[in-house]
C-alpha cells in the first residue's frame, strides 16, 4: 500500500506473513523556472519584455541581424510565443529566446 503525504511516500510491505515496514522518501526534483515573458513591446528602436517574475528588461532591435534592418512599425508587431519563451516577429521571420536575451546571446556587437 502507497501513501503520498507533501511529497513523502511510504511503502508497507507484508511479506511471508512477517511485517516489514520500509519508508522511502521520493523527493521532487528542484522545479527549474526558467524567466518567461508575460507581454513584449517597443519604444522606438528597443524591445521590451515584462518576466513573469515581475521584472522589465529592454534590448536594443539593432543587436539582432534582422531586427537592426527593420523599420519601427514592423519592431512593434512583437508577439509573445512558446508559453513566454520566445519573442516573434511573423513579418520578419525572426525568433529569439528569452533565455538567450537574458543571457545577452546577441548576434552583432553593440554599435
Amino acid at each position: 500500500m502507497t501513501c503520498d503525504r507533501s511529497n513523502v511516500s511510504f511503502l508497507k510491505i507484508n511479506k511471508n506473513s512477517k511485517k516489514h515496514i520500509m519508508n522511502a522518501i521520493l523527493a521532487e526534483p528542484p522545479i527549474s523556472l526558467e524567466p518567461a515573458a508575460v507581454r513584449a513591446w517597443t519604444e522606438g528602436r528597443t524591445i521590451y519584455i515584462e518576466l513573469h517574475d515581475g521584472r522589465f528588461v529592454g534590448f536594443p532591435a539593432d543587436r539582432f541581424r534582422r531586427l537592426s534592418a527593420a523599420t519601427e512599425q514592423q519592431l512593434k508587431q512583437v508577439e509573445v510565443e512558446v508559453n513566454g519563451f520566445a519573442l516573434r516577429w511573423e513579418e520578419l521571420d525572426e525568433d529569439i529566446t528569452v533565455p538567450g536575451i537574458l543571457a545577452g546571446r546577441f548576434e552583432l556587437p553593440p554599435k
